[in-house]
């Protein structure tokens, strides 16, 4: 358990950095994503039309998932909006990351423990880096098909997961090795 716990904050902790890495020096994270043009009148315009937060998608189909005939063809997107609180206060979410990334390495490391038949180092780094295949994949490819969100966008956002789970795959394979994998160590020293 205490190298389940080492693992998931060490490799969090990795994961932490690499985050860092891949969005400011890198650009990783944000391939893909341009400012609005114009900013200003659009706020304005969304100040006078959107009241409410929340997550929005134009144009809206109607009922039988159809649009109208004047908006076939037309610009098409999805807005998350909030009328009031933009700040750039990136101590609160830079903690809330850090906590994620180590509850995400905590997961990873504890579901190593429990993968039988990983013995070699690079099985149970690999097993890490399938595991962040899927999470690298699973919402993001799906925002690409459904809210058509940018190819580059995807890739970048697909590939930083993917290299961050490696970060904690070498850390955690390094510490945790699978229940099974202990006893037959065991059983070979009583042997």
């Amino acid at each position: 358990m205490k190298r389940i716990l080492l693992a998931g904050i060490l490799g969090g902790l990795g994961l932490f950095v690499w985050g860092g890495l891949s969005h400011m020096v890198l650009g990783l994270g944000e391939v893909g994503v341009r400012g609005l043009p114009q900013q200003q009148a659009v706020l304005d315009t969304l100040r006078a039309s959107t009241p409410e937060a929340g997550f929005y998608y134009f144009p809206q189909p109607d009922s039988a998932m159809k649009l109208p005939a004047d908006q076939i063809g037309g610009p098409h997107g999805i807005l998350i909006f909030h009328p009031t609180g933009a700040t750039l206060a990136m101590g609160g979410m830079l903690t809330k990351e850090c906590i994620l990334n180590i509850v995400q390495a905590l997961i990873l490391a504890f579901l190593l423990s429990l993968a039988p038949g990983l013995s070699g180092y690079m099985s149970r780094v690999g097993f890490v880096v399938l595991i962040g295949v899927l999470a690298g994949i699973t919402t993001n490819v799906e925002y690409w098909i459904w809210y058509d969100f940018p190819s580059k966008y995807t890739a970048g956002i697909v590939s930083d997961r993917i290299i961050g789970f490696l970060i904690v795959g070498v850390v955690a394979a390094a510490l945790v090795k699978p229940v099974a994998a202990k006893m037959q160590v065991v059983t070979a020293k009583a042997a």
